[in-house]
């Protein structure tokens, strides 16, 4: 029986289907194999780039590991390269991982082609909801210039001193609770008590606000602390950070719980602008809110949102990484005597046998005139929260440049050509890498600060460098340094059980008052 020829309209279709999958088949192979193809990487396939592989190399560990740790597992079976390529899309963009120092000094400084450093990723508008669409974090240039500007002066380390009796009120109702937990033999969460400290702090700081975080009983907290740490959760539960038609219910309770912060802060920044313009002296007259609306001559809707946007990024990034920090401290000298012992001599020489474990003392003295002076002189004490920044960095940054714009990164093993790609500095495998802290790169060791000779500037970058450093760093080291003093020398802490990578129990603890 003759099979019958298909007609030219079939035939059409069928040759159209064969030069369209033949043209998508040329793409995709080029942007898989040939477009990144001078950059170190592990074996890719053409569907799924390196996604199997990032899925073999989790499954060979703990599964809720944090990315970074899997990245750099993935990186010691690529051979160590200065910048290696990781190809995850379409999930995200192919990523160029940088794990060199010097490599990560080319993005994060000044250059021909970027005057304020490589720009950053649209990466982090993924959480927009927590940080708002007009952030410091997202802007570029001279609109990023702009904005820092206005709100530098609010994170000089002079006025920050000034604010030290904010600090150490917030301070003193944290050691209050955790006196009263100090009584029970139970365990307790360390990190929930902490983030609850920072979140006063930063609320205290940044608009002179009581955000009325710190209470033993959680539904006493304010509102808006409550909803930041509802939405904060939709972050955490979402490890893969799917797209909002996956899961559109979670992304609409973003949406609202982002809503209700800002309209809450936009009550706020109002207020603070009619008490400044009317002269009125307020508990927030000295906040950094304050300071960024001094110039301010008419508080557009453009103002109001974008100042909106900076609080809100300020208390997300303020609480998080400083009461992260913290709670590393207490674990690392919880760990390691030798250290604990330093510390404990270091606060004994500044305030006098036992007296740093007083908070009422502690209060007193660092209030007297000059008293300031003795923050910067916890000098173990700075070198313990280096050691811990280095071991446990918040994050690292994600750049990126367009295609065709020609910036390359110069490395020891070639030059490589990154437009295109997300440019991430990786931290952890920048701050492990034992050609520059050698055989204890893993290790706890704050004496290493200490040294004369020094360790090269750009291979510690837990607030990243160049012009697009973190603004509140100072803040938080003024922060970490006051509390870690007085925590160490109040109480003694026992972990409660093994942990890795990232506090994910809560920094559980036992604790009781020090002998």
């Amino acid at each position: 029986m003759a099979v019958p020829l298909p007609s030219p309209a079939q035939a059409a279709v069928v040759a159209s289907i064969v030069i369209v999958g033949t043209y998508l088949y040329s793409k995709l192979y080029y942007h898989r194999f040939k477009l990144n193809a001078h950059i170190p990487q592990l074996p890719s396939s053409l569907l799924f780039g390196h996604l199997i592989a990032f899925d073999a190399f989790t499954k060979k560990g703990v599964l809720d590991r944090h990315p970074d740790v899997i990245f750099s597992e993935m990186h010691q079976a690529a051979g160590k390269p200065p910048v290696m390529l990781l190809d995850n899309w379409p999930i995200v963009p192919p990523m160029a991982i940088v794990a060199n120092h010097e490599v990560a000094e080319q993005v994060s400084k000044p250059s021909p082609l970027f005057q304020y450093s490589a720009p950053k990723s649209q990466s982090l508008a993924r959480v927009v909801d927590l940080i708002g669409p007009k952030t410091i974090l997202l802007k570029q240039n001279d609109d990023w210039k702009q904005v820092r500007r206005r709100f530098n002066p609010g994170f000089a380390p002079q006025h920050l001193m000034t604010l030290l009796p904010l600090i150490l009120d917030k301070a003193s109702l944290y050691f209050g609770i955790l006196d009263e937990l100090a009584k029970s033999d139970k365990p307790i969460s360390l990190d929930g008590a902490t983030t609850n400290l920072t979140f006063d702090i930063i609320g205290a700081v940044t608009m002179g606000v009581d955000m009325n975080a710190q209470h033993l009983d959680p539904s006493q907290q304010g509102e808006m602390v409550v909803m930041y740490k509802q939405l904060i959760k939709t972050f955490a539960d979402d490890k893969l950070q799917l797209p909002w038609w996956l899961i559109p219910r979670v992304h609409l309770q973003r949406r609202r719980l982002g809503a209700k912060i800002s309209a809450q802060l936009q009550d706020i920044v109002r207020e603070s602008f009619a008490n400044m313009k009317a002269g009125s002296e307020t508990t927030g007259s000295r906040s950094i809110l304050s300071l960024s609306l001094k110039d301010v001559d008419t508080l557009t809707q453009d103002i109001l949102d974008e100042t909106c946007d900076q609080l809100k990024t300020f208390l997300f990034a303020g609480h998080d990484t400083t009461s992260t920090t913290i709670t590393w401290m207490v674990y690392e000298l919880s760990r390691t005597p030798h250290a604990l012992k330093k510390v404990r001599e270091e606060l004994d020489r500044l305030f006098g046998p036992g007296r740093a474990g007083d908070p009422t003392f502690v209060r007193q003295k660092l209030l007297e005139p000059g008293g300031d002076a003795l923050i910067n002189q916890m000098v173990y004490i700075s070198a313990v929260l280096k050691e811990v920044l280095r071991l446990y960095a918040p994050a690292g940054t994600i750049r990126y440049s367009n295609p065709g714009t020609g910036f390359v990164l110069k490395t020891s093993q070639g030059d490589y050509n990154v437009d295109g790609n997300w440019i991430y500095l990786n931290h952890r495998m920048i701050h492990l890498d034992p050609g520059v802290y050698g055989d204890t790169a893993e290790q706890f060791v704050p004496e290493r600060w200490l040294q004369p000779e020094g360790l090269p500037a750009s291979a510690w970058r837990p607030f990243e460098r160049g012009p697009r450093n973190c603004i509140g760093q100072e803040l938080a080291n003024i922060e970490a340094r006051i509390i870690i003093a007085m925590l160490i020398s109040r109480y003694d802490f026992t972990k409660t059980i093994q942990i890795s990578g990232k506090p994910v129990d809560g920094m559980m603890v036992k604790i009781k008052m020090a002998s």
